[in-house]
């Protein structure tokens, strides 16, 4: 840090927030550890609950396999179901790209904290998930620009290759 930034201390504690709604990131530990998910909400000072800070995400467990033009709409159907997760993740497990898919899913609308607390709104709640991403995953337009919002979806929606 510079000098001249020492006795503003403001500046330092102003800090950028941007694990914000709408953020894809990576996983990095558990159960899910390489996938991919989207900040839902984010919780920076922790809860009485969880002491830590903390996000809740939802990302695909599972994508969609490769579809070629001969398959059949059966089998295309088949193939292009996803398996999506909803879960609370510590923000030190969590690796954010410069991706974010706010106007295309609303996650808010389908995700929520209170939701989660009950195992079966819990799974009520993956199953509208899992058709809205199944339904955007379908009619996914093609991108235009490498700066399009179809490109961040697109980017969601593939396979991390590491």
């Amino acid at each position: 840090i510079n000098a001249e930034y020492m006795g503003n201390i403001n500046y330092l504690i102003s800090m950028v927030k941007f694990l914000k709604y709408g953020r894809v990131c990576v996983l990095l530990n558990g159960r899910q550890a390489g996938k991919k998910a989207v900040i839902v909400k984010s919780v920076e000072e922790g809860t009485k609950d969880r002491k830590y800070p903390h996000a809740l995400v939802a990302g695909l467990e599972r994508g969609a396999r490769k579809v070629t033009r001969r398959m059949s709409k059966k089998k295309i159907q088949k193939r292009t179901n996803l398996k999506p997760f909803v879960k609370f993740v510590n923000l030190n497990h969590v690796m954010p790209t410069r991706y974010s898919v706010t106007g295309e899913v609303d996650f808010k609308a389908i995700v929520s904290e209170d939701r989660m607390a009950q195992a079966d709104k819990r799974a009520e709640m993956k199953k509208t998930l899992k058709l809205a991403l199944q339904e955007k995953y379908r009619n996914m337009p093609i991108a235009k620009s490498a700066h399009d919002k179809t490109s961040h979806l697109k980017f969601f929606f593939k396979k991390l290759r590491f």
